[in-house]
């Protein structure tokens, strides 16, 4: 599961990513299938009148394709292929590169693995039908192929908005000038899917910045 990208640490953070409904209808149009780029070269990957693109997958699994709720994009990260799996895996260092994500705890030991599992906080703001609270999110690794993808899934539970279970792919692949890295996610749940574009709008917001995230990041170190 992604982070929905909003702080309330500060009234700039939080108007800075408060989404209007114009932005959430331009978000969930980049959902189903543009070309833009955004400000970090993220190309969104969706399906298109003409073709859809191969599902994202990890051990031969993907997201709940029925799902209401969506995303997919993609972006190149020029860094080696070891540093950005490295921060993307080493979950309990997020905090340090990833402004929205507060806490990550690994709730067992040892390397990533299928199985292991980690619990994270992010703040969200109030919306039209939803109190502002803080996430709990607790993920489960389902699928990992070391330098290639990961696969994880769980609940985010806060006062007065539950995501029931959202599914996360990240695949990695070594390509001329750096690393493209692809995200596919979903969430399920009932008031989630009660108002779908703002959701998907969230969701879509929080995906495409934590490439951003990671892009600098894994640029910064290489």
């Amino acid at each position: 599961m992604s982070h929905p990208h909003i702080r309330r640490r500060s009234g700039a953070r939080t108007a800075l990513f408060l989404i209007p409904l114009a932005a959430a209808v331009t978000l969930t149009t980049t959902a189903c299938g543009t070309d833009s780029k955004d400000s970090a070269g993220s190309e969104p990957s969706h399906t298109t009148a003409n073709a859809a693109p191969a599902a994202l997958t990890c051990g031969g699994s993907g997201i709940d394709s029925k799902a209401p709720i969506h995303y997919r994009t993609e972006a190149l990260i020029k860094a080696p292929l070891s540093t950005i799996w490295n921060l993307q895996t080493d979950v309990e260092h997020w905090p340090s590169w990833q402004q929205p994500v507060e806490s990550n705890k690994r709730l067992d030991q040892g390397p990533l693995q299928p199985g292991s599992q980690f619990r994270w906080t992010t703040p969200v703001p109030a919306t039209a039908t939803t109190p502002a609270t803080t996430l709990v999110i607790t993920s489960t690794v389902q699928n990992m192929q070391p330098d290639s993808c990961i696969r994880w899934s769980g609940p985010a539970i806060g006062g007065g908005l539950n995501i029931d279970n959202g599914v996360h792919v990240w695949n990695f692949t070594e390509v001329d000038g750096g690393v493209l890295v692809r995200t596919e996610e979903n969430w399920s749940g009932a008031q989630v899917e009660a108002d779908v574009p703002t959701s998907t709008a969230f969701l879509g917001a929080g995906l495409e910045a934590w490439l951003k995230d990671l892009k600098a990041a894994a640029e910064a170190h290489a």
